[in-house]
């Protein structure tokens, strides 16, 4: 599916998602969101310590967004919709990453960068298929049943690419793995030579930066060097009692191109 004509960044989605951009990455910034949640990276500058500020924003998205109300919320719709923030659908994904909680993970990159997802349960290829729908039907009853979920992504993604460019300024790139069985998922466009070929990558893909963890999931291992700009979440960030400690990597989709390592 191509990139729609929407999206809330200063480059084109078509830009975003093309190979070019992954070779000359820029800056991507989702508008307004920095500027309205400037006391939160104004205590992360005052703070040296990673560990701190991951404990920082996560007290911060607390507080803004009232996580910590759904205790005392009297109605049970309240209560879901409180409780449903942006760790448990973080948690959702990393159980499957084609759920309820998957398919707004998605909505949120597709209405953000204009990207749509390539794959939602079975391949999507049209916008007015079937497929599409049931993603579409997924994303509206995850969204429906949270408190402002598409915002709290927008901070997350914020505090990722800062957090990212604080600890490793000079790092524009971040080797990650993904191991697959076959190619259901991600289309090849081009083969490039016996081990490279370009593909495109679903709009929200998990990775992990351990080698080894990539071969428990496949049979084949997928090497992309992801610009830092396309890393919309990574576990370390967070303190490791919310996500229990994993160490997966989500990263915005499009074009890559991808060096394929096969078992022996």
């Amino acid at each position: 599916m191509d990139a729609t004509s929407i999206n809330l960044c200063s480059l084109p989605p078509w830009a975003i998602a093309s190979r070019h951009f992954n070779r000359h990455p820029q800056p991507l910034e989702i508008q307004g969101v920095r500027q309205a949640n400037r006391l939160l990276f104004e205590r992360l500058d005052a703070c040296a310590d990673p560990l701190r500020r991951g404990t920082l924003f996560h007290d911060y998205m607390d507080v803004t967004f009232q996580l910590h109300q759904w205790e005392r919320e009297t109605s049970l719709r309240g209560r879901k919709s409180l409780r449903n923030s942006y760790v448990r659908f973080l948690r959702g994904w990393l159980f499957d990453a084609n759920s309820v909680e998957g398919a707004v993970l998605k909505g949120w990159v597709e209405s953000r960068f204009g990207l749509p997802p390539t794959f939602h349960q079975a391949p999507i290829r049209d916008r007015h298929g079937e497929e599409y729908a049931r993603y579409t039907a997924d994303r509206m009853r995850g969204t429906s049943r949270t408190n402002a979920i598409n915002a709290q992504f927008d901070v997350l993604y914020e505090f990722a690419q800062y957090e990212l460019f604080r600890r490793e300024p000079e790092n524009l790139y971040v080797p990650l793995f993904r191991g697959i069985h076959d190619f259901s998922e991600n289309r090849i466009l081009e083969r490039l030579d016996n081990r490279r070929c370009l593909v495109r990558l679903n709009n929200l893909t998990s990775f992990t930066a351990e080698f080894e963890r990539a071969w428990e999931f496949g049979t084949k291992v997928l090497k992309v060097e992801v610009p830092r700009p396309k890393i919309f979440f990574r576990g370390s960030l967070l303190p490791s009692r919310l996500l229990h400690g994993e160490e997966e990597v989500l990263v915005i989709g499009g074009e890559y191109e991808v060096e394929v390592l096969i078992g022996g």
